[in-house]
């Protein structure tokens, strides 16, 4: 057995528990795979979190961590498959939020930038939208701005319809490299999922529907202040339409090249009915980071 604090005596078996290494088959007992043993052991949690917490060190078998996924543990002597630790981090505390309107169906808050709107996944230790309310629409970890909570699933889900049937309007400001020639425009090109990159997106003739408007607010000798509507709310659209023009949003890490200490995307508006029939629009200033950019 191994033993917190002292040194692992037995590289070889620290190897087989990494699973780089096989044993010989004539010499194997009943061995099962790390991940399927936890799920065994830890039933609030589904397989790929598990693989996740193995792969972020969170397992241990004796004070050993085990790394892989795939690792092959071997059964005990009597039986049963050995006892594995999982130490999964506190969640960090969400931050207080800027609430712009609040009643007994909905939050609106400010988000931050560098706030994820969900969890990748079942679990994760950052704070999320999801610690304010019911996600009802999304916005880009590094984008700030404007976001409606529900506090109940008959509102979330009336709220949801309406991003869906696009009578929700949101209206972004953007700060992008360069100035566009026309001074207002609009950008009609579809999107679709990259296929040598899965995560991102590109323009493409067989990709979905995707439309935005845009207008130039302001500009200096580097940079330009954008309104940009879009009519559709395809994945990263904003920021693909914006690239493909050749002017990418400032602090774009995956579409643009310069380098920014965030994305300067920000929702300023948003148009939406609420439960109860009023409609209203939730606005949020325009943040100094971006008017420091372009004084």
């Amino acid at each position: 057995m191994y033993r917190p604090g002292k040194k692992f005596s037995k590289p070889e078996l620290s190897r087989v528990i990494n699973g780089d290494i096989e044993i010989p088959e004539d010499s194997k007992k009943e061995r099962k795979r790390a991940d399927l043993i936890l799920v065994e052991q830890y039933k609030e949690y589904n397989r790929s979190t598990l693989q996740n917490f193995i792969k972020s060190g969170y397992v241990s078998l004796d004070g050993q961590i085990i790394k892989k996924p795939n690792a092959e543990l071997e059964m005990t002597e009597d039986g049963t498959w050995p006892k594995l630790t999982l130490k999964v981090p506190k969640r960090q505390t969400p931050p207080d939020a800027e609430i712009i309107y609040e009643d007994d169906n909905v939050l609106v808050i400010n988000k931050p930038a560098g706030l994820l709107s969900m969890a990748k996944g079942e679990w994760t230790a950052e704070p999320t939208l999801e610690d304010y309310g019911l996600l009802v629409h999304r916005l880009d970890r590094d984008t700030s701005g404007v976001v409606i909570l529900a506090k109940n699933e008959a509102t979330q889900s009336f709220l949801r319809k309406q991003f869906q049937d696009r009578k929700a309007h949101k209206i972004y400001y953007a700060i992008v490299e360069g100035r566009p020639k026309l001074p207002e425009a609009k950008i009609d090109l579809p999107i679709e999922r990259s296929i040598k990159s899965p995560t991102t997106f590109i323009v493409s003739p067989s990709g979905k529907p995707s439309v935005t408007f845009y207008k130039v607010i302001k500009s200096n000798d580097k940079y330009s202040l954008l309104e940009l509507k879009p009519i559709t709310g395809r994945t990263h659209q904003l920021r693909v339409h914006l690239k493909y023009l050749g002017h990418p949003i400032l602090g774009d890490r995956v579409y643009g090249e310069q380098k920014a200490p965030r994305l300067f995307l920000h929702a300023t508006s948003l148009e939406i009915t609420l439960p109860g029939g009023e409609r209203k629009t939730f606005t949020s200033p325009l943040p100094e980071d971006f008017k420091n950019v372009l004084r």
